[in-house]
């Protein structure tokens, strides 16, 4: 018979198994290099049980970035934080109810990545997300409402600061933060735009998610004009958990 190798077997038989063998082989290669970020999982209770599924965490392995900088994953030493909360019963996956402030001690929706602490570059070269004092080739539309110089109110209504400066992104071409001086404050605040609410008419800015004293305590960027990978997380962490965490009674049932 045409293409036999044997009485049992044929090329096209064989061609069969090869393309089995091969898809599992890339199912398995690529579940594997899946795992080079989030694993091994964390254990929310004491013991020493390597949570990594099947197939196991591939070895390290270093990229080279754009910027220069090499990254390595799975990264060779995990850290493993502290968390300022206590498990509400002794089964596992149970909540977890804060034991200080959520919001500063980084739990549930106040949590962010370690990303680095190096801001985020254009294709050119230049820092993504800078003040309008320091991308002096952009401005707002002047159709537009300028935030500029209007106070921010939080959610208790009381005035948490006033608009000093606006961030934007340069690679988007749209504000990601507006730079509120806050009194008693030595650095300013940056309040995420998306949190934000722009009332043009009537000259004053909304932030709804937070508190004027959360204000006042809020994360800053170690350089006044420039901000962090890591920043860039944490503070927009804090400024979104407080839709949860701003108010006790935020952390209540609706019903």
């Amino acid at each position: 018979m045409l293409g036999a190798i044997t009485s049992n077997i044929d090329v096209a038989q064989v061609t069969l198994y090869v393309f089995f063998g091969f898809f599992i082989s890339l199912v398995w290669y690529l579940r594997q290099e899946d795992k080079r970020e989030g694993y091994p999982l964390d254990r929310d209770r004491p013991g020493s049980v390597l949570v990594q599924g099947l197939p196991p965490m591939p070895p390290p392995k270093s990229f080279l970035l754009r910027e220069g900088h090499t990254y390595q994953a799975p990264p060779g030493n995990t850290e493993n934080k502290p968390i300022n909360a206590m498990a509400t019963s002794s089964s596992p996956g149970s909540p977890l109810e804060p034991m200080g402030d959520p919001m500063h001690d980084a739990i549930g929706p106040a949590a962010y990545a370690d990303r680095d602490e190096r801001p985020e570059h254009t294709a050119e070269g230049d820092v993504m997300i800078v003040p309008l004092r320091v991308a002096a080739d952009f401005y707002v539309e002047p159709r537009d409402p300028d935030p500029r110089g209007m106070p921010v109110y939080a959610a208790d209504g009381v005035v948490a600061g006033t608009v000093r400066e606006l961030w934007i992104d340069r690679s988007e071409v749209t504000i990601r933060y507006l730079e509120v001086a806050v009194e008693g404050r030595d650095r300013p605040a940056l309040l995420p735009m998306t949190l934000a609410r722009i009332h043009g008419k009537h000259g004053y800015v909304n932030a709804e998610s937070v508190t004027a004293r959360q204000f006042a305590t809020a994360p800053a960027t170690a350089k006044p004009d420039e901000i962090t990978l890591r920043e860039e997380d944490r503070i927009m962490a804090y400024f979104g958990s407080g839709h949860l965490f701003a108010v006790p009674e935020r952390r209540e049932p609706a019903l």
